[in-house]
């Protein structure tokens, strides 16, 4: 008997580890609102011999070739590189209708310190931008391929860290980020979605590698519903369809445990995985709509999704994420 009993008794004592982990995450002011500090960063030395140089603290704008379409993106350069060590590198995703620039003006994420690439996506057939897996999407777009070229040309040009490379995105940007979790695994550390619009063409020919993912959703959006629905005459996913999806490649147990960050906040995670090192954390935003949690520049008084900031939230949680070479 006390044999058949020590795995039970070793799986709920890394459950209570995790559970004391998660409250002390609510407990130390990760609700507040404001930007993200350079502490929260996993920047750690990784001196390199030669390193391009770059003007650090500016935003350049370049352009890659894709299948014979041009597309464009915006790198934001920390104000901390030194090229003298390798750097975190996010790319960003924006919103369908929006453009990177945009996008990176109300999520504060150039405040992070890491590389920030904003990448533009294309006007589909209601000259709306949008991201492929999408049915709003133009049929040029092939997004995949155009990510796998800007990861090659920062790689070149930059000094950054391919293990601590992160993947962030919103609404349709969120969806497309579903597709690269599914296609380029090996590429990201970890991944982050924001009121996220998961068509099922998102998630077509979905490998089974399991991956680390954040994931912010409010119970009240009006765009994306939380509960799952139809848009433009295609099906998206739940948000528990959506996490189940990568819970299930983790091999993580049924039942998460739920901490509340605050009054209208829920931090849900699944802390006893098959998978080592993998993480799947979810805010629940009671009452919170189709907004960037905390957005900057555009407080909204009593708004449950500014109630905390999800670049703080999501940035602490790529630092505690496993490189991607582990």
């Amino acid at each position: 008997m006390l044999e058949d009993s020590r795995p039970r008794l070793r799986r709920t004592i890394i459950a209570v580890i995790a559970f004391i982990g998660a409250v002390t995450v609510g407990a130390t002011g990760l609700a507040g609102v404001g930007e993200p500090t350079a502490t929260a960063a996993p920047l750690g030395a990784h001196p390199v011999a030669a390193c391009p140089m770059l003007p650090a603290g500016t935003a350049l704008t370049r352009s890659v070739d894709v299948r014979g379409v041009e597309r464009t993106y915006r790198m934001h350069i920390p104000a901390t590189y030194t090229g003298r060590e390798r750097v975190p590198l996010v790319l960003a995703y924006h919103g369908r209708a929006e453009r990177g620039t945009t996008f990176e003006s109300y999520t504060g994420l150039s405040s992070l310190p890491a590389i920030v690439v904003y990448p533009d996506g294309l006007r589909g057939p209601d000259k709306a931008f949008a991201w492929q897996g999408a049915p709003y999407s133009s049929s040029r777009a092939d997004d995949i391929a155009f990510t796998r070229a800007i990861l090659r040309s920062v790689r070149t040009s930059a000094c950054v860290d391919r293990n601590r490379t992160y993947a962030v995105g919103r609404s349709n940007g969120a969806g497309l980020v579903a597709m690269l979790a599914c296609r380029m695994p090996s590429e990201f550390s970890a991944y982050a979605t924001i009121s996220a619009a998961v068509y099922t063409e998102s998630l077509s020919g979905c490998g089974a590698r399991s991956v680390s993912l954040v994931d912010f959703h409010g119970t009240a959006d009006g765009v994306i519903h939380y509960d799952g629905g139809v848009r433009f005459g295609a099906r998206y996913l739940s948000s528990a369809q959506w996490l189940r999806t990568w819970t299930s490649r983790a091999g993580c147990g049924d039942v998460p445990v739920t901490v509340p960050v605050n009054s209208v906040v829920d931090r849900v995670s699944w802390p006893v995985c098959a998978s080592a090192g993998r993480q799947i954390v979810h805010f629940r935003l009671r009452g919170g709509t189709h907004r960037w949690p905390g957005s900057a520049g555009n407080f909204a008084e009593g708004e449950a999704s500014d109630t905390i900031s999800a670049t703080r939230l999501l940035w602490q949680f790529f630092a505690s994420s496993p490189h991607a070479s582990t």
